[in-house]
């Protein structure tokens, strides 16, 4: 996948909109909206609209104002969270299928559920974490929720990111040990900018607990995922590349109506943390 980190001033927008002119955005089932394709829109145009009242700050100031900004969004149930998914993880090369997050396996659309084979909706930030579960809100947040195969899924659990550690069946090249995980190399960056966004979403507001980042990895149901330092690291590693960025497009026109902000400006990163 072509890996375009997207900047901060209106020529490094067009430049990625010129370079994304070419790029075939995979089509939408039948039954779902088509979503603007990434080229479409670039992030100058967001910061003069949906980002204005955060460009030029640092800090909290910034996420608080980010916190408000992506606080505004429709939420689904967690059965319309499959349908979903189908949408915003399409295989590029197959319509008819997902990429797997943690796997990069490419898995039928209609192999979703419970059994062996099958794939279901992974947590990035685990559900214990804040004990929030299934509940609407967090635990519907498409920004965070990605299609995983079951048995993967269950190696990951609730452990939170780190580097290191040994391979399993159908790793893809992720790791995990005791008490941590380590995505593949081709969506660490991802990861990343999923847990810092639920980390700016979710701030103890609507009967949910407040999400922080922190530098533990044995958080156990505390509502805090790290490593910081690690998913920083990663971050910068790892840009947006096209797929994260339709995904992000595909959430804000079909369903959500919300972005995640990270994925348009992953420097506010290291400008809050």
């Amino acid at each position: 996948m072509l890996a375009i980190r997207i900047g901060r001033h209106r020529a490094a927008a067009l430049a990625t909109a010129a370079v994304l002119t070419g790029l075939a955005v995979p089509s939408l089932a039948a039954n779902t909206a088509t979503a603007t394709s990434p080229a479409a829109k670039t992030t100058a145009d967001y910061d003069d609209t949906y980002y204005k009242d955060a460009v030029g700050k640092t800090g909290d100031d910034l996420k608080a104002a980010l916190h408000t900004i992506i606080s505004d969004q429709t939420k689904l149930s967690y059965d319309a969270v499959w349908d979903a998914l189908k949408a915003t993880d399409q295989d590029p090369a197959d319509s008819g299928s997902v990429i797997l997050l943690y796997s990069g396996l490419s898995r039928a659309k209609s192999a979703n559920g419970g059994d062996g084979g099958d794939w279901n909706r992974e947590h990035v930030w685990a559900k214990s974490h804040g004990d929030f579960g299934t509940a609407t809100g967090p635990g519907t947040d498409l920004h965070h929720l990605r299609p995983e195969d079951v048995a993967v899924n269950a190696v990951r659990g609730n452990k939170d990111f780190d580097d290191g550690g040994s391979g399993f069946t159908d790793s893809g090249g992720s790791l995990t040990d005791a008490d941590s995980f380590e995505p593949r190399d081709a969506v660490k960056g991802d990861v990343a900018r999923m847990i810092f966004y639920m980390a700016t979403r979710y701030e103890g507001g609507e009967g949910f607990a407040d999400l922080e980042v922190n530098g533990s990895v044995d958080n156990g149901s505390n509502p805090y995922i790290g490593k910081v330092s690690v998913l920083k690291t990663w971050n910068d590693e790892d840009p947006p590349d096209a797929f994260e960025e339709r995904r992000n497009q595909v959430i804000y026109d079909t369903y959500q109506h919300n972005r995640n902000p990270f994925v348009d400006h992953p420097e506010w990163v290291g400008a809050i943390w």
